[in-house]
């Protein structure tokens, strides 16, 4: 079979990374924002070199040929639904799916609306949905997340990232711990025609998904959950309480001195992390 190098759904063709023995276990990489699939660039080789196959999509938004006009169009649902649609273009039944930063409330959502193609659950950084919910009013989360309500209003952040005030929208990812080059990097991409306001339709849909109450179910899926005690956006609180909301075999590991950027700043060691998962649950 060859390598795939795109896959298309209802009209959005994304791009891909497919590496590895195709008659291995499947592993998937979803990055969050701002990044883009060269985040897993340091933790891929690694999952390849171990004898799993990787694939590892620009997710909509951010690919050039699936940037859909309107919020709606980046819920939850459409976001799970474009990872089985990856799953089905690869010949993959089911899968071990790693998620990071937006990419890690994608694996959530797996778990909540197509378990039955789940093998397992990395999620880096992000918390259980609900989990976040709680902490929000009832510690120091509300305040982190402050962020999230900004990025839903009009035309303001596309001029804090790649407008007029784009110097203040890479301080502020520069003090979360982002390396200068790195976010640079990522916001070239995003100059491109509606990728800016693509991938802050994620947050702008996040309304639209507060009634899903799939979302918050407890998972069921052996889950592994990766938190780092530098990550400035999502704290302790919810991430102690996200225990609370997995039924199913669950692995906590904390990254002391690691900041928010988990794949590009820690990749061996969470390359080794969704190693051991996934070798326990393939």
């Amino acid at each position: 079979m060859p390598r795939m190098h795109s896959y298309s759904r209802n009209g959005c063709t994304f791009d891909c990374d497919d590496d590895g023995p195709h008659d291995s276990a499947a592993i998937v990489l979803l990055h969050g924002f701002p990044q883009d699939r060269r985040c897993w660039q340091l933790v891929r080789p690694q999952l390849v070199a171990a004898g799993y196959r990787v694939l590892v999509p620009d997710q909509r938004g951010y690919s050039p040929g699936a940037r859909p006009r309107g919020r709606r169009a980046y819920r939850q649902r459409e976001l799970v639904g474009d990872v089985v649609a990856l799953l089905d273009a690869a010949g993959v039944d089911r899968a071990h799916v790693v998620g990071h930063d937006w990419g890690g409330a994608v694996a959530w959502s797996m778990a909540a609306f197509a378990p039955d193609r789940l093998r397992s659950l990395t999620a880096v950084s992000t918390p259980h949905p609900a989990a976040l919910a709680r902490a929000s009013v009832t510690s120091t989360q509300g305040l982190r997340s402050t962020y999230m309500g900004l990025f839903q209003l009009p035309v303001v952040p596309e001029q804090l990232f790649v407008g007029r005030g784009a110097g203040l929208g890479r301080r502020w990812l520069a003090a979360s711990g982002l390396e200068p080059a790195q976010a640079r990097r990522y916001l070239d991409r995003l100059l491109e025609p509606g990728a800016m306001t693509a991938a802050l339709n994620w947050y702008r849909a996040m309304p639209l998904d507060a009634g899903a109450v799939r979302i918050g179910c407890p998972v069921d899926v052996p889950t592994l959950y990766v938190w780092s005690t530098g990550d400035t956006a999502l704290g302790w609180a919810a991430a102690e309480l996200t225990r609370r909301f997995v039924r199913g075999p669950y692995r906590f590991e904390v990254l002391d001195g690691v900041s928010h950027w988990i794949p590009e700043q820690a990749p061996q060691r969470l390359a080794a992390l969704v190693g051991e998962h996934v070798a326990a649950n393939s």
